[in-house]
């Protein structure tokens, strides 16, 4: 997509802050899995109400708080919201991609536990000479906890209380950073539920690259169903590449397996300039940085477009 029609997509987000208002439902769902309660908001697309027949393909988004238009312009220190909304809203009604209901799980204060897929599994004359030991080392437990709440209690309630297409080649995850690595580790996992998943800019360094080196590199099996969408930039606030060469063995390693057409992988190549930023709704304090890092929610803002085109194709 052109740059003039990113910049049109993120222009939407501002001309339209209290568009689909009435589409959106705001919910605190127990849980025993995780034991406590999560926030967990919804967004019904534009079609919904009136054809009472149609169902829809669902997809699930981790650090749901950031996820909407309705967090605001501001939020994420002051990047913005990603208004996926508004972005699935703008391209289905363009016709580039199938309505979907976008389904959005509130992070939590366990965020790095509950997303970062399995941990390393370190030797006790290896805990014992760490320093600074990992939280939570050698413990699944919130990991599978979370993966536990989205299976078997989120998604058999969406399906209840909603007109779902409710198979796994209808399912999807997508999330950033932590969430982008526990999108395509939940997905690896469980491709029976969720056939779709999107890492945006993800964090598969953690654990030592655990699920590249223990769980991708060993794997000799065939493709798994599922349709997978991955991207990073190039540079980020801390340094880094924006997750970029490790996305790229992730990708390099679904392909020795035998992903084909069901995989996507871009890498933004070049922060935008100050001449593109002018053509943006980011605050021009934010410019600075935007120019020397993507790791943040306006340039996910910017990016999920490829993903939702890919996930869920008009006529597939």
């Amino acid at each position: 997509m052109a740059l003039a029609v990113i910049v049109g997509i993120a222009a939407l987000i501002i001309v339209n802050p209290g568009m689909s208002q009435e589409r959106f439902i705001q919910e605190e769902i127990k849980s025993r899995a995780l034991g406590t309660s999560r926030t967990v908001r919804i967004y019904l697309p534009a079609s919904y109400a009136n054809k009472t027949q149609r169902r829809y393909p669902v997809l699930y988004l981790h650090d749901g708080q950031n996820a909407f238009s309705t967090a605001g312009a501001h939020c994420c220190f002051g990047w913005g919201s990603w208004a996926i909304d508004q972005t699935a809203g703008e391209l289905a009604a363009s016709g580039r991609m199938k309505e979907v209901i976008l389904v959005a799980i509130d992070n939590s204060r366990f965020r790095y536990q509950e997303y970062r897929g399995p941990a390393y599994p370190y030797s006790a004359e290896e805990l014992a000479a760490l320093k600074n030991k990992p939280s939570g080392a050698n413990d699944d437990s919130r990991f599978e906890a979370y993966t536990s709440f989205l299976i078997e209690e989120l998604k058999p309630k969406i399906d209840r209380d909603y007109r779902t297409q409710p198979g796994p080649r209808d399912t999807g995850l997508i999330g950033s950073s932590m969430g982008g690595i526990a999108s395509l580790v939940i997905a690896w996992e469980h491709p029976e539920v969720f056939g779709l998943a999107a890492s945006l800019s993800g964090a598969f360094q953690v654990e030592r690259t655990n699920f590249i080196r223990r769980v991708l590199v060993p794997y000799s099996g065939r493709p798994k169903p599922l349709r997978l969408y991955l991207d990073s930039g190039t540079v980020d606030f801390s340094g880094g590449d924006d997750g970029r060469k490790h996305t790229e063995r992730v990708a390099a390693e679904l392909r020795r397996i035998g992903w084909k057409d069901d995989l996507l992988h871009y890498v933004d190549e070049k922060p935008l300039s100050e001449a593109d930023l002018e053509k943006t709704n980011l605050s021009r304090e934010k410019w600075a940085e935007a120019k020397t890092s993507q790791h943040n929610e306006f340039y996910w803002r910017l990016r999920t477009w490829r993903a939702l085109t890919f996930l869920f194709p008009v006529g597939k």
